[in-house]
């Protein structure tokens, strides 16, 4: 009867062992894949500010800025684009901070807290560039229509016809609504799927217990 009690114990400690090994090997997936997300959310914001460069050096922006014949205004745009391009480095810079620190982690309670704040750091990055769309369309609509002289005999018309001004001002705003629509949803495509996986991450690492 004691060597049976024995065994049992002997049995026990074992189980344990086994359950902690399974646990450190759950953990370590995780860890990895989590480590994977967050480098894919650094590659893809990387690949879209050099998407948006490429794209505004074969655009004709400045073609129209020069013929408006404003240099204040010329001179705002810029202004405002260097604001744009510091602060999506700084958040490319926080992705890759968040990055670093989930990969050389070992700790279950900081991984956590990073997958959160990198989460976090992602949705105002989303936040900002929906809001960076908003804002471009409508100093876009306002400088084409104020300034442009092409605009000149359209204007005038319009000043003359309340209604058409009305249904001019509404289609500038469904256009920007379609705008926001569409990067709302290509963000919610790419980001949101890996913010799907970093969170069921979070959700399986709270299962643990060491």
């Amino acid at each position: 009867m004691k060597e049976l009690d024995l065994l049992k114990k002997d049995w026990k400690k074992n189980a344990d062992s086994f359950e902690q090994i399974s646990e450190i090997e759950i953990y370590n997936m995780i860890h990895k894949k989590s480590s994977s997300t967050v480098k894919w959310i650094l590659i893809i914001s990387i690949l879209e500010v050099m998407f948006w460069t490429v794209s505004n050096y074969f655009s004709n922006i400045d073609d129209i800025l020069q013929k408006i014949n404003h240099p204040e205004i010329v001179l705002f745009m810029e202004i405002m684009m260097y604001v744009n391009y510091a602060v999506i480095l700084a958040f490319i810079y926080f992705f890759y901070k968040n990055y670093k620190t989930i990969t050389i982690t070992v700790s279950t309670k900081i991984l956590m807290q990073s997958i959160l704040k990198t989460r976090k750091t992602v949705q105002y990055y989303v936040w900002y560039n929906l809001g960076i769309v908003v804002i471009s369309s409508i100093l876009s609509f306002f400088i084409g229509y104020v300034y442009n002289p092409d605009m000149a005999l359209i204007r005038e018309k319009l000043a003359l016809n309340g209604k058409a001004m009305l249904v001019s001002v509404i289609t500038m705003v469904l256009i920007t609504l379609l705008f926001v629509g569409f990067f709302w949803c290509i963000y919610r495509l790419v980001y949101g799927t890996l913010l799907r996986r970093l969170y069921a991450n979070y959700k399986e690492l709270k299962k643990i217990d060491f």
